[in-house]
């Protein structure tokens, strides 16, 4: 599927934090997994009550399907707070939700696949993301490639390709054929890369 255009910060209609490209507090490998067991553990839990909804023949669209316990519940007046981990595109949460993470921030941040986030879901439904725990980079350096579809990828000299945000392009005014710096995870295999800079041609 295409990446969507970027869109102008003027436009933006999310509060973002800690837009500082600066890895410090690096988290550990335990860390991560452990964020990821528990996204995992609360996908389970919702899986099995579909599943056993379904055995005992019950109508999905009960509303009791739906009902929440306090650890996901947000009363009135109170901000929703949910950890999760970044995949190159969204974020992972621990309540097993996946959710958009506005390109332009994702860019500017160059949030790497691992980093650990935090997402403070307002009263107001505004969101506001902050990176909390960036995984180790390495850097790779690579041409911008682009495919039938409009998707980018940095193709380094060793054949690997890895995918990048389309925002992440535009915000460098990078074109195909330009020399750019990735980051990926550190000893880690990867699909997408963190555009850190564009040697335009």
């Amino acid at each position: 599927m295409p990446f969507l255009p970027t869109f102008d910060d003027a436009d933006d209609q999310f509060s973002l934090e800690g837009e500082s490209s600066t890895v410090k507090n690096t988290q550990t490998p335990d860390q991560r997994v452990r964020v990821a067991v528990r996204a995992l553990r609360q996908m389970q839990q919702q899986l099995e009550n579909v599943l056993d909804m379904l055995e005992r023949g019950e109508d999905i669209g009960d509303p009791g399907m739906f009902t929440t316990d306090s650890s996901m519940s947000m009363g009135e007046g109170e901000d929703r707070i949910v950890e999760g981990v970044f995949d190159g595109e969204r974020m992972m949460g621990t309540d097993g939700v996946k959710y958009n993470v506005p390109p332009n921030y994702a860019s500017k941040s160059k949030l790497v696949e691992g980093d650990i986030m935090k997402l403070v879901i307002k009263e107001d439904g505004s969101f506001i993301y902050k990176q909390i725990g960036p995984v180790e980079r390495d850097r790779v350096l690579g041409k911008i490639a682009i495919d039938d579809f409009g998707n980018f990828a940095i193709k380094t000299e060793g054949g690997e390709n890895y995918r990048v945000l389309t925002a992440s392009v535009t915000y460098f005014k990078g074109e195909p054929g330009d020399e750019a710096i990735g980051l990926i995870p550190k000893g880690q295999t990867a699909k997408w890369a963190a555009v850190e800079n564009v040697i335009s041609t």
